[in-house]
C-alpha cells in the first residue's frame, strides 16, 4: 500500500519535569504504541483520531471526559518528553510563509523537481476530494497528491463563496466535454449526511445556470464516506444525535445514534479514496501521461546539467 513520506518522529525533549501516577503511564504507553503504528504506515494523528483508537481497541469508552483526560495527559506527556511531539498533529492551525533559497541555482533545481503536467487532461473524467472537517485534510494530504488530485476541506458546510468558485471551475470542464466527479467525505450524523446533498445541489445551480441544465449528468457528487455500510462493518463509536432543524428525518431512518468519520482507521481511509480515484481514471491514458511527464522532466534536468528527478 502506497504512502506518503513517513512522518518522522522528533527526539523527545523534557521541558518540565513531572511524575505521572500508573494510570496515566499506561495511557502514554498505550498513546505511544499506537502513534509508532501510524507513523510506520506515513501517518500521524489528531487528537480526536487518538481518542478513537482508544475508543476502538476498548481501553475506554467513548465520553467527553476521556476526551478531556487524553489530551490533558498527551499535553503533559509531551512536555515532560515522554511523547514524541510529531505523534500528534493540529491541521487547524498552520503557518503561512514565504519559501526562501540561497541562491539563483536553487530554485532553478526546485523548479525542475517540481515540474508537473495536468495528467487528468485527457481523461474522460475530473476528480476532487471534499472532506467535512479540517481534521482529516492531513489524511486526504497522504493519498491525493499522489494521483494528481485535487482537494480540500469545506469545514462544515461549504462557504457560498468557495461553492460558486468551486461551480465555475467544475463547470469549465464540463463545457471542455469531460464528466466531474466529487468524492465527499464527511460525518454520518444529520448535519453531515445533509452536507453532500447541499453540495451536490448548489453546485448543480451555479453549473446549470452558467453552461446549461443539460449538462448536469456529467457531475456526480458521490459520498463515499461515512456510510451505513461502514458503521455496520468497523462499528465505530457511536455518539447520541444533537437536536436540529434536520433531525427528525435522520433518526427516523438511521436511528439516535451518528458517528464520527474522524473514528475509522486512517489507512482504510487512504485506501477508499485512492480505489475510488483509481475507479474513475482510464488506466491507460494515465500510463501515457505519466510516461510524456517523466519525459519532460528528465529533458528539463538535462538542459539544467542536474540528475533526473524521481
Amino acid at each position: 500500500m502506497a504512502r506518503s513520506q513517513r512522518v518522522r518522529a522528533v527526539s523527545r525533549i523534557c521541558y518540565v519535569e513531572r511524575t505521572f501516577h500508573a494510570r496515566a503511564r499506561s495511557v502514554i504507553a498505550q498513546a505511544n504504541a499506537i502513534c509508532e503504528e501510524y507513523t510506520n504506515q506515513g501517518l500521524a494523528l489528531t487528537l480526536r483520531q487518538l481518542h478513537y483508537q482508544f475508543v476502538a481497541r476498548g481501553l475506554y469508552e467513548n465520553t467527553a471526559a476521556n476526551y478531556d483526560r487524553l489530551g490533558r495527559i498527551v499535553s503533559d506527556a509531551r512536555l515532560a518528553g515522554e511523547l514524541d511531539w510529531a505523534y500528534i498533529v493540529d491541521r487547524t492551525r498552520n503557518l503561512v510563509a514565504l519559501s526562501h533559497w540561497d541562491d539563483p541555482g536553487q530554485i532553478i533545481e526546485a523548479a525542475a523537481k517540481q515540474f508537473r503536467t495536468d495528467k487528468w487532461a485527457e481523461q474522460p473524467k475530473r476528480v476532487e476530494v471534499w472532506v467535512e472537517k479540517n481534521a482529516l485534510a492531513g489524511v486526504l494530504d497522504s493519498v491525493c497528491p499522489s494521483e494528481d488530485v485535487p482537494y480540500f476541506a469545506t469545514i462544515g458546510y461549504n462557504g457560498q463563496s468557495e461553492q460558486w468558485a468551486a461551480a465555475r471551475r467544475l463547470g469549465a470542464y464540463i463545457a471542455a466535454g469531460q464528466s466531474v466527479v466529487i468524492l465527499h467525505l464527511g460525518d454520518h450524523d444529520p448535519q453531515g449526511i445533509d452536507m453532500t446533498r447541499d453540495i451536490r445541489e448548489r453546485l448543480a445551480l451555479f453549473i446549470g445556470k452558467d453552461i446549461g441544465y443539460s449538462l448536469l449528468d456529467k457531475l456526480e457528487v458521490k459520498r463515499i464516506a461515512l456510510t451505513m455500510d461502514q458503521v455496520r462493518e468497523h462499528n465505530p463509536p457511536p455518539n447520541f444525535v444533537k437536536e436540529s432543524s434536520i433531525t427528525r428525518a435522520y433518526v427516523e431512518e438511521f436511528g439516535p445514534e451518528c458517528w464520527e468519520l474522524d473514528a475509522l482507521e486512517p489507512a482504510f481511509i487512504v485506501d477508499l479514496i485512492r480505489s475510488e480515484i483509481e475507479a474513475c481514471r482510464d488506466s491507460d491514458l494515465w500510463v501515457e501521461a505519466t510516461g510524456r511527464e517523466a519525459l519532460m522532466r528528465r529533458e528539463l534536468n538535462d538542459a539544467l546539467g542536474g540528475s533526473p528527478s524521481p
